[in-house]
């Protein structure tokens, strides 16, 4: 018998039909081991679906790999328009519908293909499962002794709703359209994020590089990321504005448990990405062995990794040990560090041409200080920080506000098709025909106001 919706210990999801399992109405075939070279004559190389293609926003072709199929292989996991693609393995239980291509696509055995027997939606079914997979439902039931995996026997027993072809349909065309809907207004948010992203650097690196005053007159600085500063500024090496000293940690192998659980705060490049504009907290710390492996920075240093997520910079807010992946920028008496935070937040791209390319990308410390920039007086430094620190917190409230538009029509879309899938919320012809009119809109998808600068 199934695994029935309101028993075994997982999460109870009510529904006002009655239950079925996949089987009775699905077709459900696991696809094919990876074949990587030909076996035997009459084989050809074809392009094959494996779970990163499947996406809940649909197949993505955008990596596709090829394998060896014979004749009946490639009879057996040809895929048609209209089959749901089931991911075995990777996220398991995120689905996709196939829409068709010109050429061949089959499966590997890390999916599992979807094909109706009977009258019944596989578009249902998409939504039905997307239901059960957010509800924590799919990953609770499936086998979890090393990673975990839905097979074809267990998708196949999974039960659904007894929902009459017809409305099935309903339900799906609606859910299409109101989703399409809900999903265009969220890639709007998105790129209005993108957008205010640009705009924050853009506001930086005009800060840096030209002042406050649109009235100074400029002059040729040599640089070409900066072609023209003020008159009275200085082009010089960073390394003339601050001390550069790398972090340190000798001691091998690394992860020796003996360095760990002190109370010396032992910073990691995660932190720093982690982090705004300060490293206010940490998830590592060193005791007095791993101390005298390291060194310790005072608070105030700007930190700046330089493997991993290069170029990243933060400044630290307490006293903290950090490894060589990092720098410690530690500004001369004519610097303000809060104005040198910003400069290279500002010269983060000049940071990444110069990157070496070894066995991962990493910048060479050295050559970070080498660098030339342009240094106002100090007063000024502290004026465009301040002026920048204040349009850096307009910026966060933007993001904030349209992260939680995002996050509200995310939550709605959830809701919606978990109200439409389980009956609570009935779907008429007339809603789909109002649905599908060209003025129509779903509720919550009003897009946000303009980003000015």
């Amino acid at each position: 018998m199934a695994a029935s919706l309101q028993s075994n210990g997982l999460k109870s999801i009510s529904t006002l039909w009655r239950e079925r399992i996949l089987k009775r109405d699905f077709e459900i075939v696991l696809g094919k081991m990876l074949q990587p070279d030909q076996a035997r004559v009459g084989e050809t190389e074809e392009p094959y679906l494996r779970s990163a293609n499947v996406q809940w926003e649909g197949v993505d072709l955008s990596d596709v790999k090829s394998m060896w199929f014979s004749f009946a292989e490639k009879r057996d996991l040809l895929l048609r328009e209209g089959d749901l693609v089931v991911n075995e393995g990777g996220d398991v239980g995120r689905c996709a519908i196939w829409r068709g291509t010109p050429e061949s696509y089959y499966f590997q055995n890390a999916i599992n293909r979807v094909r109706a027997r009977t009258a019944a939606s596989t578009r249902f079914l998409y939504y039905w499962l997307y239901n059960l997979k957010h509800a924590g439902y799919i990953d609770a039931m499936v086998s979890r002794i090393t990673i975990a995996h839905l097979t074809a026997e267990k998708l196949a027993r999974v039960p659904w709703p007894d929902v009459p072809p017809l409305e099935q349909q309903r339900v799906a065309a609606y859910l299409d359209v109101s989703c399409a809907a809900i999903d265009a207004a969220v890639a709007a948010k998105r790129r209005q994020l993108e957008t205010l992203d640009g705009l924050r650097r853009s506001i930086i690196h005009r800060a840096v590089t030209q002042g406050l005053n649109p009235n100074l007159k400029m002059k040729p600085s040599g640089l070409d990321w900066a072609s023209e500063v003020p008159g009275h500024w200085q082009v010089q090496q960073i390394k003339r504005a601050c001390s550069l000293v790398r972090g340190q940690f000798t001691h091998r192998p690394r992860n020796d448990p003996a360095l760990y659980d002190g109370p010396y705060p032992f910073v990691q490049t995660g932190d720093i990405t982690a982090a705004g504009k300060y490293i206010r907290t940490y998830s590592q710390t060193l005791n007095e062995l791993g101390l005298s492996a390291s060194k310790q920075f005072p608070r105030g240093t700007l930190v700046m990794s330089i493997a991993a997520n290069i170029g990243d910079v933060a400044i630290l807010d307490f006293e903290a040990c950090f490894p060589d992946s990092m720098i410690g920028m530690i500004p001369g008496h004519k610097t303000h560090l809060d104005f040198l935070y910003y400069l290279m937040r500002a010269m983060r791209g000049i940071m990444l041409r110069s990157a070496v390319q070894s066995t991962q990308l990493n910048l060479n410390y050295v050559r970070i200080g080498t660098n030339f920039a342009p240094f106002p007086p100090l007063k000024e430094q502290q004026a465009i920080a301040e002026y920048l620190d204040a349009k850096e917190n307009e910026s966060h409230l933007l993001s904030k506000t349209i992260n939680a538009q995002i996050a509200t029509l995310t939550a709605y879309r959830k809701s919606l098709i978990h109200e439409c899938v389980t009956g609570q919320r009935r779907i008429t012809a007339a809603e789909v025909r109002h649905t599908m009119s060209p003025t129509a809109k779903p509720s919550g998808t009003d897009q946000p106001e303009e980003i000015h600068a």
